[in-house]
């Protein structure tokens, strides 16, 4: 039976991320894999939570105050004008908002440009809107953009660009400058943006996080995905939104309505709570996020990894193998999970860019990055550094290779 699948589910493989978590949760293995905190949700968010299934918020529900805030977040945040009534959908996460906004706006045949590497969905929600995904690859070791590369990536193709910021795996930030040449693109094509911004108020060393939808002409063509997972270590409660001009915002409620309905009614009054948090809760969390990055940098660099590229936002390090450790990104994990019982993610299932026999060589980088979780407790990530010191050579690095 087989052959009944369509030709989108079989362009859909497993999540690796996904798969890794199990195989933590089978072996007792550290999970440093998947990017949900282990430590408590804040306790008030959790307590409007039971209040709101308390009170009977249990049924189909659209929560119109949420969208009211959002309004209010963007305008404080990036200056931007939006009308709550019509230009929000709130979804069930920052995934079905912007699965909803690619399936609104793409036919078979268009091209969607992705920027390489990056999260496994945004080219599977492509595929399955029969999209063609067309990758700009970032270049090492600050993963920076060659304008002149993402020039050439155009085509009378292109409908849309995806640019999520800060970036999942690498944690860099886009500059104002590399927003500046992304926006003029699309404004000067007519080039649809959609972006994911769930890690917006997780950035390190005073940077601020720019939204593309606040550079001149991009408001009216970008939709802006994000949720409250992240931001409030409430990744189960899957409650996101999209930001996006009325009639593209109609087209993925209407989406929304078809395959889920409504977001969990309970946490989207608990989002009321959320939302409303003071420019201190923002503060703490940076802080307390920064910490975990500084600590987590010096534990692996401790024990060899090159640590070219610091973190600039996200909760992820994306740290790269020496050159004299001859496993791959791949070996290295498996290893990892066998000798020290630590699970993370071999970077090369973030990479899409294809390996051509005559860029083989230069791409061979796309093997030797590993990446790692570090929205951990301290008591998780301390662990982690004992079980790794276990496991030292003479020189002081690890004996896996």
């Amino acid at each position: 039976m087989e052959g009944k699948l369509s030709r989108a589910a079989k362009k859909i493989t497993s999540s690796s991320i996904q798969e890794l978590s199990q195989l933590a949760q089978r072996c007792n293995a550290i999970n440093l894999a998947e990017g949900f905190p282990d430590f408590p949700s804040p306790p008030h968010l959790k307590n409007a939570a039971v209040s709101a299934i308390n009170s009977d918020f249990n049924q189909y529900r659209h929560v119109q105050g949420v969208c009211d805030l959002l309004a209010k977040m963007v305008k404080q945040m990036h200056g931007l004008d939006i009308d709550p009534v019509t230009d929000v959908a709130i979804c069930c996460g920052q995934s079905e908002a912007f699965a909803a906004a690619i399936f609104a706006t793409i036919d078979p045949g268009d091209e969607v440009i992705l920027f390489d590497p990056s999260y496994e969905t945004y080219e599977g929600c492509v595929a399955m809107a029969g999209g063609v995904p067309i990758h700009v690859p970032l270049d090492p070791p600050q993963w920076t953009l060659d304008p002149s590369k993402l020039l050439r990536s155009f085509t009378e193709k292109t409908k849309a660009i995806v640019l999520n910021s800060p970036h999942n795996p690498t944690g860099k930030v886009f500059t104002k400058e590399e927003l500046e040449i992304i926006a003029g693109e699309c404004c000067s094509r007519n080039c649809l943006a959609i972006t994911d911004e769930v890690y917006e108020h997780i950035t390190y060393d005073n940077l601020k996080h720019i939204s593309l939808a606040s550079f001149p002409g991009m408001l009216e063509r970008t939709v802006i995905t994000s949720s409250l997972s992240k931001s409030f270590s409430v990744t189960g409660w899957r409650v996101g939104w999209a930001i996006a001009p009325a009639f593209l915002a109609s087209a993925i409620r209407n989406i929304h309505g078809r395959v889920t309905d409504s977001a969990p009614a309970p946490f989207q009054e608990a989002a009321l709570t959320a939302l409303r948090s003071p420019p201190e809760y923002f503060e703490s969390l940076r802080r307390d996020y920064q910490s975990k990055r500084d600590y987590i940098i010096k534990l692996l660099d401790g024990v060899g990894f090159k640590i070219v590229f610091i973190p600039q936002g996200s909760f992820f390090l994306f740290a790269e193998l020496p050159d004299n450790w001859l496993l791959s990104d791949v070996e290295f994990v498996k290893k990892l999970i066998i000798e020290a019982g630590v699970v993370a993610v071999p970077g090369q299932g973030f990479f899409h860019t294809n390996l051509s026999s005559n860029e083989v060589s230069s791409l061979n980088y796309q093997k030797r990055y590993v990446r790692f979780a570090f929205c951990k407790s301290d008591t998780t990530l301390t662990t982690v550094a004992e079980r790794l010191g276990k496991l030292l050579d003479a020189a002081g690095h690890l004996a896996l290779h």
